[in-house]
């Protein structure tokens, strides 16, 4: 398998697509190399978003919150949107052809509570993308068709 350029999307670019970013690049490691974009990304990464990686002994270091503009010129195998701003923009025509799923989350950055509670609603976004992840790791996506991939991705967003 040649490995697969995923681009994780969400509005702000701060939390959930870099989190999703962070484990792709982790547990896919020579499947797949995960980048992260915006559509109107806030300028900086979340810095609950970077803690929770390095509580979970991922590295929090080289992240970016950066426009989906700037991919414009990678090759992009699939496109995964995972707040519900970014699943229903139009996305650049570069995306056209590209595979596109959707998985939805909560925005962890909209919590307010106690630093633990904070942290907790990181936590759960983490857990969430993980087991998403570990399912898209799961698929033969070698011997299936981009629609296939793109129904068995959409419906990773709904289960997990």
């Amino acid at each position: 398998m040649t490995e697969k350029n995923i681009l994780v999307l969400c509005t702000g670019n701060s939390c959930r697509s870099v989190l999703g970013e962070a484990l792709i690049n982790h547990l896919g490691k020579g499947r797949f190399k995960a980048y992260s974009a915006g559509s109107r990304p806030i300028g900086k990464v979340n810095q609950n978003a970077l803690a929770c990686l390095k509580r979970n002994g991922l590295p929090a270091e080289g992240y970016t919150s950066q426009s989906w503009d700037e991919f414009a010129d990678t090759p992009i195998d699939i496109a995964i949107t995972v707040c519900d701003n970014a699943a229903g923009e139009i996305c650049p025509v570069y995306l056209n052809s590209v595979i596109r799923a959707h998985w939805g989350l909560p925005d962890p950055a909209h919590v307010t509570g106690t630093e633990d509670e904070i942290a907790q609603a990181f936590q759960a976004t983490f857990d969430a993308l993980t087991v998403r992840v570990n399912k898209l790791l799961a698929l033969p996506i070698d011997g299936m068709t981009p629609h296939e991939i793109s129904k068995a991705l959409n419906q990773i967003g709904k289960e997990a």
